[in-house]
């Protein structure tokens, strides 16, 4: 959803070392040269030479740090650290309320300096079927971590299908999100969006929700009737 600085982290995290901030320094190299790219002369255009020519590195170290051009785009830092918020909520909170939590904040974040970036991953996730493909295959990894995360604070099995089909949704959904406000111009507010998103997955569609009603109803107005007692018949 946002893009790739990590500034979420009220959990105490050892500052890296050299060699993991000279990584980090390489990498975002690499995402602004393309992004740069990207902006200049559509993403069709931008090559892995251009992108190493622009970050000062070579072909082979986007390569080694990136597999494909789609996951510059993609990847970004936020998996553990909003694992790390989520384990970190009050214990006694429902985990619907703390996953709320967690997205407002990283929405809140994405919403300052990198709001055009955030606009412009989901332009191209909307509009690149190669990076729509990618993300699908990414998705999986995704959902395995919080799926990780909904376990540890449900007491469930990561593996159980049900905390599976949970965590699974959720990454899908945020997707779709991503791709409906892009595909509506970003005008409407994402956040918004992604608290529709949850009462989606956490109480099914409105249509469906006044259907059970009324199914509710109807029972109950069956169960009326039929202990309702009849006088005696007179022939």
């Amino acid at each position: 959803m946002a893009a790739a600085r990590s500034a979420l982290s009220p959990v105490d995290v050892p500052r890296p070392g050299l060699r993991e901030r000279k990584k980090t320094k390489t990498r975002e190299a690499i995402r602004a040269a393309t992004y740069g790219l990207i902006r200049q002369q559509g993403y069709a255009a931008t090559t892995v030479e251009q992108i190493a020519e622009r970050a000062e590195v070579s072909p082979s170290t986007v390569l080694r740090y990136f597999p494909t051009k789609e996951d510059i785009v993609l990847t970004d830092e936020y998996d553990p650290v909003m694992a790390a918020e989520l384990a970190a909520r009050p214990a006694g909170e429902p985990w619907s309320a703390s996953l709320r939590h967690v997205l407002r904040k990283a929405l809140d974040l994405g919403a300052g300096e990198e709001a055009e970036l955030t606009r412009l991953r989901t332009r191209l996730l909307a509009e690149v079927p190669a990076v729509r493909s990618r993300m699908l295959e990414n998705m999986s990894a995704t959902g395995r971590v919080l799926a990780r995360a909904i376990a540890e604070r449900t007491g469930l099995d990561p593996a159980g299908l049900e905390v599976r089909i949970v965590s699974m949704s959720l990454i899908g959904g945020l997707m779709e999100v991503s791709r409906y406000w892009a595909e509506h111009d970003h005008e409407e507010n994402l956040a918004e969006l992604v608290d529709r998103a949850l009462d989606a997955l956490e109480n099914g569609l409105p249509a469906l929700r006044e259907g059970r009603r009324e199914d509710q109803r109807e029972d109950h107005r069956g169960c009326h009737l039929g202990g309702r007692r009849e006088g005696p018949r007179k022939d």
